[in-house]
């Protein structure tokens, strides 16, 4: 009878329950249950894996750079790292209110890392996360104004209720670009957040935008009321010799 049950649940994609009956049965506990023990046991088994699956989905389709976690955020003091700012954005409200946060300091000082940790901890909350390098993004929106796959591609980073823009301001905005980020931002604006990493100070945006009329529409979207993490001190990769822009 329990071989028939366990086949049932693994047929039917019940894993948590399946791994859990299978691990009671093995160890000799399901006696040490009652009857409502037992299931209530089984249905927690299957809720853990189901969330943890989804999470592991989320964290995959996010496709971070790295693999990052806020609790392994170092708090150098020559970096200008608030702790309790760090903390109060992993509750990820936030993007609850649909606002934004800017991480700007020097290539090397982990502005991606930090980016990373809070979209990692959006993906255990339950949101929706994209993590994109700008000028990777904006080469496949080019291709596929291209191919004819534009408008499904901005559906897609639409539907992200997190979108991070790591390196942006590395190279100028040209106009098909540049009218690209005004549809994201202005398809994003009061209904999702946003994440952007620069080693630009947002002062100097504006010119990496260019056109003045739509680089003060995105700005205005973006900068107000944002959040912003102003890293300093020298770049953690020269400080090592060996780390990475992941360093943290």
């Amino acid at each position: 009878m329990n071989t028939i049950t366990l086949d049932k649940l693994r047929k039917m994609k019940f894993f948590g329950m399946f791994h859990a009956f299978k691990s009671s049965m093995e160890t000799g506990k399901t006696n040490d249950y009652t009857a409502d023990e037992l299931l209530a046991h089984l249905v927690d088994a299957e809720w853990d894996d189901r969330q943890n699956r989804r999470i592991e989905r989320t964290i995959l389709y996010a496709r971070f750079r790295y693999k990052a976690s806020i609790e392994d955020v170092h708090y150098h003091a020559d970096r200008s790292i608030d702790r309790n700012q760090i903390m109060r954005l992993a509750d990820c409200t936030f993007v609850d209110r649909f606002e934004n946060l800017l991480i700007t300091g020097s290539t090397g000082i982990g502005k991606s890392y930090i980016a990373s940790a809070v979209g990692y901890q959006a993906c255990v909350l339950g949101y929706r996360v994209l993590y994109t390098s700008t000028p990777k993004l904006f080469a496949k929106l080019k291709m596929a104004k291209a191919d004819g796959s534009y408008m499904k591609e901005l559906a897609k980073i639409e539907r992200q209720q997190l979108l991070i823009l790591d390196d942006f301001g590395i190279q100028p905005f040209d106009a098909q670009s540049r009218a690209a980020l005004m549809e994201i931002i202005e398809d994003r604006h009061g209904k999702t957040s946003l994440i952007i990493t620069s080693q630009l100070p947002v002062s100097k945006w504006f010119e990496v935008i260019g056109e003045k009329t739509i680089a003060d529409a995105i700005l205005d979207r973006i900068v107000h009321d944002a959040h912003r993490i102003e890293l300093k001190g020298e770049s953690m990769r020269r400080k090592r010799n060996v780390e990475p822009e992941n360093s943290h």
